[in-house]
């Protein structure tokens, strides 16, 4: 049951059409679902605007397809992350509606529109390697139904790709700034802008990187002000931040 469906359902007890005992059955399932494997969260976007997301890693795709089929077949739309490949095959085969992304590691199965939000977010990406957080970021905020277009290959390395893009940049409400290596996008980008910033430190280098802790370190203590820093690899996350931001706005 969505919020649209709630609001329906109390205006129907309260005229009388809907009898308590049909509302009370239509509602059991508030606040969540057992499944035995699984509690499913159906009305978390009734509290804070976000629909419950599969978290696939850990989860046989057998389970991972029943809590996706569970959600929909209550209207409601699913987005699953970090979903390797044999998984998204499996779903692609066994729902033919559900949409999957291999860069990503995303997939989303609409039972209903997306309202389309306010505000336009830029996802910029330092390397191609680094472009599996990038993509998991702006497929989030498709899913969530907001505008976002992706920079990618802009590192630092190469400063003046940077520099041509930061009039562009001014166009969008927020920026995410995904980077490996010593993770020195998102602070240089905070001198050149004053755009929220949400930094994604990622995985990505040699050995010296630490598997995302030396970008993350570098990410915490950016001289520029006021920049968002979230997990190692968590384009997820930043997608979520960057909603926030907007809806503030």
């Amino acid at each position: 049951m969505n919020g649209e469906q709630l609001l329906k359902l109390l205006r129907g007890v309260s005229t009388g059409d809907v009898p308590p005992a049909e509302a009370v059955k239509r509602l059991k399932h508030l606040p969540f679902e057992d499944i035995g494997f699984a509690k499913m969260d159906g009305h978390r976007h009734l509290r804070n605007g976000f629909s419950e997301v599969i978290y696939c890693k850990g989860k046989t795709k057998e389970q991972i397809g029943e809590i996706a089929l569970r959600m929909y077949a209550r209207k409601m739309n699913v987005l699953g992350t970090r979903c390797e490949g044999p998984a998204g095959a499996y779903l692609k085969k066994k729902i033919r509606k559900l949409s999957y992304d291999p860069i990503s590691r995303t997939f989303a199965l609409k039972a209903h529109p997306v309202k389309k939000a306010k505000g336009r977010v830029a996802v910029l990406c330092a390397g191609t390697a680094d472009l599996f957080a990038a993509e998991e970021a702006k497929r989030t905020l498709e899913f969530f139904g907001v505008t976002s277009e992706g920079f990618y290959d802009i590192g630092v390395a190469g400063i003046h790709r940077l520099l041509s893009q930061i009039k562009r940049l001014d166009e969008f409400d927020v920026l995410i700034a995904v980077a490996g290596m010593e993770g020195a996008l998102p602070s240089v980008l905070g001198g050149l802008t004053g755009k929220p910033i949400v930094a994604v430190p990622t995985s990505v280098g040699y050995g010296s990187n630490f598997g995302g802790v030396t970008p993350l370190l570098a990410m915490l203590n950016s001289c520029s002000e006021g920049i968002t820093v979230v997990n190692i690899d968590n384009g997820f996350g930043a997608a979520c931040a960057a909603l926030r931001m907007i809806s503030v706005k």
